[in-house]
């Protein structure tokens, strides 16, 4: 039994993801800002017979995160699922708007991995991390400009540190994840008319990701059958980011 963090663990796939957890029999740490949601994640949690606490915190919040890492009885790993995003045209975009979502998912993912990789190596134990980034990242995608820069640096970091930290038994890899219809995901992407359909298109499965396929591949990284797998980017989106026909010809011929 192990005891994993999740950040932005209250709801949508960071939830499943604590869920997934407790239902293979670990602890879990829920991490996320409103503590009346957390309290309610939390109770769903239990209901699984494991433990789970929770913090309410700012993942920029470096202090914070060290705090708790240092309180916590256990810590095996943690899942930097906390992330801000909402679609804008570039040009419009505020330099505020650009750096909060940078800090929460690029400096969230720092302030958190460090800190239980210190704890961790202070410990010689062996433990896992893993990033929720986004195809994008290497893709690109125009709109989310702001979130594709800090995905993209959650990438080079997982991969940066998956190097330096493999001696001291810390394995870091990346999910990305296809689109899922989360209440706040519909909200912020799929707001303007023809959107879902447009990107339904794009999908070669023909639908969006489920939270529970991208919950079952973080898991597995997670897991000791991943054991000797690290700095790896496990993508989950239906084949969206292998690439658009030419031409506009149908892949299937008709």
């Amino acid at each position: 039994m192990s005891t994993f963090i999740v950040t932005g663990g209250s709801s949508g796939i960071g939830l499943e993801i604590a869920k997934t957890f407790a239902r293979a029999g670990h602890n879990v740490v829920l991490v996320a800002r409103d503590q009346g949601r957390l309290d309610l994640a939390s109770r769903e949690i239990a209901s699984f017979g494991v433990a789970c606490e929770t913090a309410a915190l700012d993942v920029r919040d470096a202090d914070a995160v060290a705090a708790l890492i240092d309180r916590l009885p256990e810590v095996d790993g943690v899942v930097n699922n906390a992330a801000g995003n909402f679609a804008k045209p570039t040009v419009d975009l505020s330099l505020n708007g650009f750096r909060a979502v940078v800090e929460i998912s690029l400096y969230g993912t720092f302030n958190f991995s460090t800190a239980v990789a210190r704890r961790l190596m202070a410990e010689k134990k062996r433990g896992a991390i893993c990033n929720i980034i986004a195809t994008y990242a290497w893709t690109g995608a125009p709109g989310v400009a702001h979130s594709a820069a800090a995905k993209a640096g959650m990438l080079a970091f997982t991969k940066s540190v998956a190097r330096e930290w493999g001696p001291n038994g810390i394995r870091v890899n990346a999910v990305a994840p296809g689109f899922v219809a989360t209440d706040s995901a519909v909200a912020n992407i799929l707001s303007t008319r023809g959107a879902s359909e447009r990107m339904l298109d794009m999908i070669p499965l023909g639908r969006f990701a489920e939270a529970k396929e991208i919950a079952e591949a973080v898991t597995f990284l997670m897991s000791e059958k991943a054991d000797y797998i690290t700095g790896g980017v496990l993508t989950v989106d239906g084949g969206r980011s292998l690439g658009l026909t030419m031409h506009g010809q149908d892949p299937a011929g008709s």
